[in-house]
């Protein structure tokens, strides 16, 4: 079976995270990725945070499967004119530099356009038009502006940032749709265009439920928080709630059995009103049902510390596991908290190829995380990332370069190459 994006080239000037995200989700689909990278240093990942000496670490690997590596020099005219002529024969430019670096290189939108009228120019930066347009931006920043840290961490505690990457992978994502939708726009426009996320607007956007809850303030308390329920007044603006569910439907964290040991012994529990009765029978509260302190949601909002107490003493006469097993046989809501260790050897995710191990020459077999989108006419497979310029010859050829050019390329420090891996 084809690939869904099979036939589109995409030229890859991202690095670090957000960008890649986007171009790696691309090239699962089947476009052909062409990462330019600078020679002798390539993307910065590729030498952060390495658990192998003068081996691409997995910051790199696991977000440039898939691709082809060329490496150029912008700043040598014989590479500018590389550059230029990728930009004729590519659909998709996505970059994700500080603001205005493209242009400076020479590659504006208008000369993008001049080069190449159906090419998509898409790119990720920290903000939009504003007046914090020009700053540098990362994740943790993306996450405080965009309003995920205002609102999570616990009412008496200071903002916390999430461990999702939802700053630069989740913008990554959204730009991704973005591409496609542009594609699709030009299949009857014949017409590119340029494509932006911002990665405040992307957090913003992935925290809508929190900006539905700032609006709900002005008419009243936020019934369904936990301070509510205790009494606490609200102040102006959307608060943390520490593990409250943002549903509308009370929830909370609980230890399991094991906890005093295993820092993820845990199970999150939601008493959604239409199974009360069930979690009153599991716990061993039947009287609960009909007493008129715990039968109806409202009565129970004052009471939700002491319903969770007591629940949290039944959870913790049960692993996380049998937790879950025994109350999803009514059907109520809850999930163990899954440690990456846990995640990593999970059986079912390598089975829909969720979780996947790759081979990589010089790094040898590792763990990744595959496609999380699933198509059903055209698989995702997960191929390795490529070595710096592993691709930089044969990416020449295929512009129209002889060999003897392509060798004065790299004399002239126009381009860089490595030399060819062992079979693999």
């Amino acid at each position: 079976m084809g690939k869904a994006l099979e036939g589109v080239r995409i030229l890859d000037f991202t690095h670090v995270q957000s960008g890649p995200t986007c171009t790696q989700l691309l090239a699962w689909f089947g476009a052909d990725v062409i990462k330019v990278e600078r020679p002798g240093v390539g993307d910065i990942t590729r030498g952060q945070l390495q658990d192998i000496p003068k081996v691409d670490s997995l910051y790199f690997t696991m977000l440039n499967h898939n691709k082809r590596s060329i490496t150029i020099d912008s700043k040598n005219k014989k590479g500018m004119e590389i550059l230029e002529r990728l930009v004729k024969t590519c659909d998709v430019l996505v970059e994700n530099f500080a603001p205005g670096a493209l242009d400076r290189m020479g590659l504006t939108w208008e000369r993008i356009q001049e080069l190449n009228p159906r090419m998509i120019y898409a790119s990720v930066k920290g903000f939009g038009p504003g007046p914090y347009e020009d700053c540098k931006v990362y994740e943790n920043v993306a996450q405080c502006t965009g309003g995920s840290a205002s609102t999570t961490g616990f009412r008496d505690g200071p903002p916390l940032v999430t461990g999702a990457q939802i700053g630069d992978s989740g913008t990554g994502l959204h730009l991704a749709l973005g591409i496609v939708t542009a594609l699709f726009h030009r299949t009857h426009s014949g017409k590119g265009q340029r494509v932006t996320c911002a990665m405040q607007d992307g957090v913003l956007n992935l925290a809508r439920v929190k900006m539905r809850d700032q609006q709900r303030l002005t008419h009243g308390p936020l019934t369904e928080y936990s301070q509510y329920g205790e009494g606490i007044p609200f102040g102006d603006a959307v608060p943390r709630a520490g593990n409250d569910s943002g549903g509308g439907q009370p929830g909370r964290i609980l230890k399991c059995k094991g906890w005093e040991n295993d820092p993820n012994a845990y199970i999150y529990f939601i008493t959604q009103a239409p199974v009360w009765e069930a979690i009153c029978d599991v716990i061993g509260e039947p009287e609960w049902k009909m007493h008129p302190d715990y039968a109806k949601p409202a009565a129970r909002l004052p009471r939700l510390n002491e319903i969770f107490a007591r629940i949290e003493k039944w959870t913790m006469t049960k692993t996380k596991f049998e937790a879950m097993e025994m109350l999803n046989k009514y059907d109520i809501p809850c999930g163990p908290i899954l440690s990456m260790k846990e995640l990593a050897e999970d059986a079912s995710l390598r089975g829909t190829g969720t979780m996947v191990e790759v081979d990589h020459p010089t790094r040898g077999k590792y763990l990744s995380v595959g496609n999380p989108i699933k198509l059903s006419a055209s698989p995702s497979e997960v191929e390795r990332s490529p070595l710096l310029g592993e691709h930089t010859d044969a990416v020449l050829t295929e512009l129209g370069y002889a060999s003897d050019e392509i060798t004065a390329l790299a004399q002239a420090g126009a381009t860089a190459t490595v030399k060819k891996v062992a079979a693999e």
